[in-house]
């Protein structure tokens, strides 16, 4: 078995501002870094309108279409941009995580890692929002259960920031279970351990400022990994923000590089002994790019060595 790496090149065509921190560079320095490992290379695809549909209304796609400029920038709000090809990178990242949910429930590979942008989760279902159109791995685990009829699939966010879009779009879906660790407080605001969803099938983990590595690995393994066991999925999916680093500009967790590998191993542990080492990464955050290179090639390493 191996790991699948998807990714397009339309995905660097999504041009923000200068400054801002969502910048076609992030990829660059995830790909660099993924260049020398062991990977099945694909090339995503674009969704289909019926995978973006499974989550988001027809008028939002419409209004995003709409928005779409044919030159130069749009601001959708007073982070969230789109150019020209902004539309197709969030195509491409959906249709990223949509063949890999095809390729790990086949059979194919062993798991995946999607490295697109931009970023999903924090797009409600008819908001864009946090620099994200499309909820991406919401729509991967919609698509998981509605298209391949599994029954029960997990998403666990461990972005700095709070997945209020995933949340949002799996507010009611019982068929889903929810995990979002994240700093409080830091924006968007959302994330209340209180917060649990229509059906208990929310779980929120809002960490202080300064939380480092080991506090972080003792409320997973006390709290977020007993869920998981609870819940029994088929699939996980995991929104993989690398911004709780400390090198990061945009927040004010202390976990290292490691406690990124360590987490990305305990969850493969977990999906090898719950869903057969079923698992599905999209990325998210991650903003200091040294740190963001160095976390996504520890995380990917990990997945590799679950899937051999």
């Amino acid at each position: 078995m191996a790991t699948a790496l998807l990714t397009h090149a339309d995905c660097l065509t999504h041009e923000t501002p200068p400054g801002h921190p969502e910048q076609v560079a992030r990829l660059e320095h995830v790909l660099h870094a993924l260049a020398g490992l062991d990977l099945v290379r694909v090339t995503a695809p674009l969704a289909a309108e019926d995978d973006i549909l499974r989550a988001h209304p027809a008028t939002y796609l419409a209004d995003l279409r709409r928005a779409l400029p044919t030159e130069g920038r749009r601001a959708l709000d007073a982070d969230t941009w789109m150019s020209a090809g902004s539309l197709d990178a969030a195509f491409r990242a959906v249709g990223a995580a949509v063949r890999a949910v095809d390729m790990v429930l086949a059979g194919d590979v062993k798991n995946a890692f999607c490295a697109t942008r931009p970023p999903g989760h924090h797009a409600e279902t008819d908001t864009p929002m946090g620099f994200c159109l499309f909820g991406t791995a919401a729509l991967a685990a919609k698509h998981a259960l509605d298209h391949h009829g599994l029954k029960r699939v997990a998403v666990v966010d461990f972005d700095v920031h709070h997945g209020n879009g995933t949340q949002d779009l799996l507010w009611d879906e019982r068929r889903a279970l929810v995990i979002s660790s994240h700093q409080m407080p830091l924006w968007p605001g959302s994330g209340n351990s209180d917060d649990d969803g229509a059906y208990d099938n929310v779980m929120n983990l809002p960490l202080r400022p300064e939380t480092g590595g080991d506090e972080m690995r003792q409320i997973y393994q006390t709290q977020a990994f007993a869920r998981l066991r609870a819940f029994k999925p088929e699939l996980i999916i995991l929104s993989a923000g690398f911004d709780a680093h400390r090198e990061d500009p945009l927040a004010q967790l202390n976990w290292k590089t490691d406690d990124f590998r360590w987490l990305t191993g305990e969850l493969c542990l977990l999906a090898q002994e719950l869903c057969q080492g079923r698992i599905v990464s999209t990325l998210e955050g991650g903003y200091d790019l040294n740190a963001l290179a160095d976390a996504a090639k520890a995380h990917v390493e990990e997945l590799i060595k679950a899937a051999t």
